[in-house]
């Protein structure tokens, strides 16, 4: 890989890094190219030169995380031998990647209250190959003998709503002193012992 490559890679790698940020904290409508490019250490045209306007960079920088969750999913599961691993194995995927993009959840919910007016259709097409992943697992769980009939979406807004208003909550739960100390406790981390704690509730509900 050449020098330019490398560079044009980095460069473009700052400026999605640094629009999830701004989309996370402004939404969709109130997010400026302006403060995007100061984020990136860049200027607008190079913005417009290597993905294009707002409405391409807010595609562009999702569908980048939620492509490769979907992907990364589809592999894991495959090295697991009975739905119950690999429902655990999805649970687990989807908590990893909230961790390592804690602006995620943020997205999500402004796009859920507006009613998803700015959400691009290839991520919607990344979400439906994660619901497709999720629908697989527990018709196998079924085929198995070891879930009962349910529907697949609301298992998966069972599991990505948990993920998503834990995190959410993290910076409420942490600054009012109200939320008891077992609450406070929890930090923000979904993954590792929250993510365990909802596989265990999932599977309690899916299992026949």
């Amino acid at each position: 890989m050449g020098t330019q490559t490398v560079k044009r890679n980095e460069t473009t790698r700052r400026i999605k890094g640094a629009a999830t940020e701004v989309f996370a904290e402004a939404g969709f409508a109130g997010a400026r190219v302006d403060e995007i490019a100061r984020r990136a250490r860049v200027n607008k045209a190079m913005i417009y030169y290597h993905i294009g306007d707002k409405k391409a960079l807010y595609a562009e920088a999702l569908h980048d995380v939620f492509r490769d969750m979907s992907e990364g999913m589809a592999r894991n599961i495959q090295e697991s031998q009975t739905a119950e691993e690999k429902l655990k194995r999805f649970i687990h995927n989807l908590a990893e990647t909230m961790d390592q993009h804690s602006y995620l959840p943020a997205i999500i919910l402004r796009e859920l209250a507006s009613g998803g007016q700015n959400i691009p259709a290839v991520v919607i097409q990344d979400f439906t190959n994660i619901l497709n992943t999720l629908t697989k697992i527990l018709e196998e769980g079924v085929d198995q003998g070891l879930f009962i009939q349910t529907t697949p979406f609301v298992v998966h807004m069972m599991v990505v709503g948990a993920v998503n208003f834990f995190k959410a909550s993290g910076p409420i739960r942490s600054r009012h002193p109200a939320f008891p100390d077992t609450v406070k406790k929890l930090g923000t981390k979904v993954s590792g012992e929250i993510a365990a704690e909802i596989e265990k509730l999932i599977l309690k509900a899916v299992r026949k």
